[in-house]
């Protein structure tokens, strides 16, 4: 069996920054041990596997387990195909496990529409002082992660978290975050729980995210920034039921797998 594969760049408009995901279209089914082996082959912090004939139903594998929704891997997904596939379309429906996920392709960016995701106030933060080391203001629950609100963007910048105590939360992952310098809000996302310490930018943390701070400054439009290593520019466009997120996505590698 040969399935093309491509390495995406997202949330950067050049390789080497934003987060890298692996992206797989094809047509004959693929079982779900297979993907699982080709993500942890691949070693990125997410694949995403796009059945064509099956209407574009899209999964997403990290290294080690399957998860319901990627905001990254669905954005690279959808830059492999306008600028690969179908140089011609402007849009494409994806169906996740978690919701159907439209990406449209726009001139500032490729904007994908995520399910809305409300905060819920989590009252005692201890355990998240402990487990990021810093002063944590608020924490929050959404449907996959929670939310540690700190002091500010050196805060957020500076953290040192001990992952081995974040790593037996009831959650995908963990996000930090604090109101921008420059952008309105920064973050940064921790998931040993999914075999990836630090994500390098977060698509669909920014459905939780941009909700929050659309309340705090009581504005639906938000720039945004991940302060990983690799960095990651996001915008939010916080809807009655969905949260748009737009960002650019750069090639870095397109091959073929051969898999016997």
């Amino acid at each position: 069996m040969e399935l093309e594969v491509y390495f995406v760049d997202s949330f950067t408009s050049k390789v080497f920054g934003g987060n890298p995901a692996g992206v797989i279209f094809h047509e004959q089914d693929l079982d779900h041990d297979l993907m699982q082996n080709i993500a942890a082959e691949n070693n990125l912090s997410e694949t995403a596997f796009v059945h064509t004939s099956n209407n574009n139903r899209i999964k997403f594998f990290t290294p080690e387990l399957e998860v319901d929704l990627c905001g990254h891997a669905t954005l690279a997904s959808a830059f492999t195909y306008f600028n690969f596939l179908n140089t011609s379309a402007d849009e494409i429906v994806f169906q996740a496990n978690r919701s159907q996920i439209k990406a449209v392709n726009a001139n500032n960016g490729i904007t994908l529409s995520l399910p809305k995701d409300e905060p819920i106030k989590v009252d005692d933060v201890s355990a998240f002082a402990e487990a990021l080391n810093a002063k944590v203001l608020e924490v929050y629950r959404g449907i996959d992660d929670f939310v540690a609100v700190l002091e500010d963007e050196e805060a957020v910048k500076n953290n040192n978290p001990d992952f081995s105590l974040i790593k037996h939360m009831d959650s995908r992952g963990l996000i930090v975050t604090a109101k921008g310098n420059v952008v309105d809000f920064v973050s940064r996302w921790y998931g040993p729980q999914t075999g990836i310490n630090e994500d390098p930018a977060t698509g669909s943390a920014h459905a939780l995210l941009g909700t929050y701070w659309a309340g705090i400054f009581n504005k639906d439009d938000l720039t945004a920034k991940q302060l990983s290593k690799r960095g990651g520019l996001l915008h939010c466009s916080v809807k009655e039921q969905k949260v748009d997120i737009t960002g650019q996505a750069a090639l870095y590698l397109r091959g073929t797998l051969h898999i016997t």
